[in-house]
């Protein structure tokens, strides 16, 4: 434990001083060459006039033309930075940056980061509609609950590009997969699984959803906040669908058995523990995973500091262990979703992006780590396997095909070699970059 705590200690110095040498992660560079004078005639004034033209009169033309196709926005308001909190649109642009740069490397995807300094929902709203002619995809990004769940419902319903809200949606798509072959290891199935969520923030309260839709038992679950257990007696529960309809909604339809009480008494033959909840460690008691049945899965998701350490979990009668760190075996993480449902999603021009494009881009991530042999400590691919992420963007893009939400129609196979590609080739621009000295290299 002493040694995960001073590897986060040290990746927080080389941060912030990795940070002040470059002067930020990101950069915009031409695409086009530029040789003489002539070039800026064709791509500036006067030849410029033409495109614009063109598309005034088609602006679906815009996706062909420039570099909308490839695009995506990623909007916060910096009111839930990590497990920061709320620390503002200033600060939350060193993060945005880095997801700008998971995007590229590992999507293809040119995603501009933008925190917006906004004073609530109707004007982060009204800002997100005014972008839409620019990008591709909006993907919103660590905005406090549950003001989260409206502006992504609301953005969804008024734009015709693909919003996503990765805290919510990138989270329990990751979670899918890795429960998906936690199960098979285990031997369990979707609708006889009890499953304990501790936490009913963004991605929880998305996860419980997807898995739903997926074919577990909502009536087998118990979702446990900072109050206790959800049920329909609970003394707030009028309050909350006033304030939180879609807390509301769970504390309904889940907990079917009517159990009251705290996390202790929620993990009471429980066969699956999923914790996005307050960081740890000692959040859950090894004492309390003693009281799962045989063979419990915990993910402890928690960031910086899991809910429990693994080590204590396994301990204590977890069979298999999950967190959101790199530093141990099974990192579930949204990194591992959002590249890929990204690429598919612009690939396919779709206009939205639904639940069951989520669960395809899960499925296919875990297919993926089943083929190459799953184990306890293996059940889900890591960021370094980056084949995954054009597999994913296929599936996703054949699903929004299927579910006609696409612009762009075209096979799995077809999808595939074009994301392949794409990813590819960004991959290998930076590589030679680095490789150049045009990126300095300062860990050499």
């Amino acid at each position: 434990m002493e040694n995960n705590i001073k590897k986060h200690e040290k990746f927080s110095e080389l941060s912030v001083e990795y940070s002040k040498k470059y002067g930020g992660k990101i950069q915009t560079l031409p695409k086009v060459p530029i040789r003489d004078l002539n070039d800026f005639s064709i791509w500036y004034t006067p030849g410029v006039a033409k495109v614009s033209l063109e598309i005034a009169n088609d602006p679906d033309l815009s996706y062909e033309y420039t570099y909308r196709w490839n695009s995506i926005a990623i909007l916060t308001d910096g009111t839930r930075v990590l497990g920061l909190g709320f620390v503002g649109p200033y600060a939350a642009m060193p993060v945005m940056e880095g997801k700008a740069l998971i995007f590229k490397y590992l999507g293809g995807v040119d995603a501009i980061p933008l925190p917006i300094n906004v004073q609530n929902e109707y004007e982060f709203l009204k800002v997100a509609r005014a972008l839409e002619p620019s990008f591709g995809g909006i993907n919103l990004e660590d905005i406090e609950s549950p003001k989260c769940f409206r502006i992504l419902e609301k953005l969804s319903e008024s734009v015709k590009i693909p919003v996503w809200h990765d805290d919510q949606l990138g989270t329990a798509g990751a979670i899918l997969a890795g429960l998906i072959n936690a199960m098979k290891l285990t031997d369990r199935k979707p609708k006889d699984t009890r499953i304990v969520f501790l936490g009913a923030g963004a991605a929880n309260v998305a996860a419980i959803r997807i898995l739903e839709n997926y074919g577990f038992d909502p009536g087998n679950m118990i979702v446990v906040d900072s109050r206790g257990i959800l049920e329909p007696e609970r003394y707030d529960i009028d309050s909350m669908m006033k304030t939180n309809p879609w807390k509301y909604d769970i504390s309904i339809k889940t907990n079917r058995d009517r159990k009251k009480g705290n996390i202790e008494k929620a993990l009471e033959n429980a066969d699956v523990l999923i914790a996005a909840s307050t960081p740890g460690p000692g959040v859950v008691k090894g004492e309390w995973i003693r009281k799962m049945n045989k063979r419990a899965i915990v993910f402890a998701l928690a960031n910086p500091t899991p809910e429990i350490w693994p080590d204590e979990a396994v301990e204590n009668g977890a069979e298999i262990v999950a967190t959101g760190r790199s530093d141990f075996p099974n990192q579930i993480n949204n990194s591992m979703i959002f590249p890929g449902v990204f690429r598919g999603s612009l690939d396919a021009r779709v206009k939205k992006i639904n639940d069951a494009m989520v669960i395809a881009a899960s499925e296919e991530l875990a297919k993926f780590a089943e083929e190459k042999g799953i184990n306890r400590d293996y059940i889900i691919p890591n960021m370094t396997e980056w084949d995954v992420f054009p597999r994913i963007a296929a599936s996703v893009a054949k699903k929004a095909v299927d579910e006609n939400l696409a612009r762009k129609t075209g096979s799995y196979e077809f999808f595939y070699e074009r994301a392949r590609d794409i990813i590819s080739r960004s991959r290998t621009l930076i590589d030679k970059m680095i490789n150049m000295g045009y990126i300095e290299d300062i860990r050499r």
